[in-house]
């Protein structure tokens, strides 16, 4: 949520502000709902000093033997004017907040201008994508190759947009979600979360992804959603909270299964394990001093770039433009891995600063030594990376002549050593082998 001191005091500003990102303010509606706002609260605190009056008249008529029949009267008509007048404010409080709620963050200074994707920029890469003596294969032919992913039966199972593994694969999908948790506790000095996987609605608010993104979650009966992200969960931990100055930072890292209906986003990459209804990710989360938070949204960055890096997986990083950057989040990074199947770069990770947005919808506070009061904290989360996705790019930047796929040294801890997933021919006659001994 946005500052609402600063938001009625500079509404221009904030309109010119927004607009960076494709969003108009509605200035004329602002100006509206705060005056309504207004107007029922003085006259709230009219009539409850009205009251008061009448309360101390009644007093002091009582104590000289008057006649308290009139100011009582009274007392009870402003009572009952009160009761609607407060029904009345709350009404109008709840429609200021709910259209304050519709308001995304505002973009920081060094976000790059632009109206979508195409405007993003590049600020690094890491590594050359491979050269083939063959035509690459994407993850969907490699995965079918192999006898070791299942869409067909995922089909069966629960629809579009989901996979079964087997195997190898399945096993390769677990080792990367155990290494990437390893990495950032061990290394990078992140507390491992284990979080639900339902939230409820106040949850989702706080993060940013209610109201306005409901189409985009799966409802689990009247209470919860099933999350989207372990963001919110996370986030949410220091939620309704005042913490001190030596709790600062809190670094969070949670592996959790992902749930999204990918509303709007039907005839995209319907092919494969790029955009499922279910996948897995490895979130990390990082709750900061608001001076501090510029610094460790390079951090996060940093902490994710290294675990493609260990994967030995080509990437790049881009800065998005005002156009192009989520709800929450005043500055993003993208960060986007080389898929030979699709001879481009796709997001696999998105870190991002939401400053005090998230905080202030969640009352989320840390007491600043300085002032001696409780402000807001500075919010961060950013994919370190997605699993799924990851898997891709593993089989995909590993792929050989033969079918078989090469494996980053970094994983083979997690895999008995395993150099490599064999060729389809290769297992196969493994399977016959071991059919003939039976």
């Amino acid at each position: 949520m946005l500052d609402t001191q600063a938001l009625r005091a500079r509404p221009e500003e904030f309109a010119k502000l927004l607009q960076r990102r494709r969003f108009r303010l509605d200035t004329e509606t602002l100006s509206a709902l705060d005056a309504e706002r207004k107007r029922v609260q003085s006259e709230v605190q009219e009539l409850q000093q009205r009251r008061n009056r009448l309360s101390r008249e009644i007093g002091w008529l009582k104590a000289g033997g008057g006649n308290i029949r009139k100011p009582r009267t009274e007392v009870e008509t402003v009572g009952g004017r009160l009761r609607e007048l407060e029904e009345a404010r709350r009404r109008a409080e709840t429609r200021w907040r709910e259209w304050l709620l519709q308001l995304p963050n505002l973009p920081h200074a060094s976000v790059p201008e632009g109206a979508d994707s195409a405007a993003n920029v590049e600020q690094r890469n890491w590594g050359k994508p491979p050269e083939f003596a063959f035509a690459p294969r994407d993850h969907v032919a490699l995965g079918e190759a192999l006898g070791l992913t299942d869409f067909d039966a995922a089909a069966r199972i629960a629809g579009a947009r989901f996979v079964v593994l087997r195997g190898a694969v399945a096993r390769l999908h677990r080792a990367l979600g155990q290494f990437m948790l390893d990495l950032h506790v061990r290394e990078h000095g992140y507390q491992e979360i284990n979080a639900p996987c339902l939230v409820a609605a106040h949850s989702l608010q706080g993060t940013g992804q209610l109201p306005r993104f409901e189409s985009d979650l799966f409802p689990a009966g009247p209470a919860h959603y099933l999350s989207p992200t372990a963001e919110v969960p996370v986030t949410n931990l220091v939620r309704e909270s005042i913490l001190d100055a030596e709790e600062l930072p809190c670094k969070y890292v949670c592996h959790s299964p992902c749930f999204r209906s990918e509303a709007g986003s039907y005839g995209k990459d319907t092919r494969g394990m790029i955009r499922q209804h279910q996948f897995e990710k490895v979130e990390l989360v990082q709750i900061v001093r608001p001076e501090d938070s510029y610094a460790a949204l390079e951090e996060l960055t940093g902490h994710a770039e290294a675990v493609l890096q260990r994967l030995e997986l080509p990437y790049r990083v881009v800065s998005l433009c005002g156009g192009d950057l989520g709800f929450a989040a005043a500055k993003t990074y993208d960060l986007e891995v080389w898929l030979p199947g699709q001879q481009r770069y796709r997001e696999i990770s998105s870190c991002s600063n939401c400053e005090a947005f998230q905080a202030r919808r969640m009352r989320a506070r840390w007491r600043n030594p300085e002032k001696g009061k409780p402000e807001p904290v500075h919010t961060l989360n950013g994919s370190g990376v997605a699993v799924g996705r990851a898997l891709v790019a593993v089989l995909e930047n590993g792929q050989e002549e033969d079918g078989g796929i090469r494996l980053p040294e970094a994983l083979r801890p997690y895999l008995d050593g395993w150099e490599r997933i064999p060729p389809p021919t290769v297992r196969r006659q493994k399977n016959k082998g071991r059919k003939k001994e039976k």
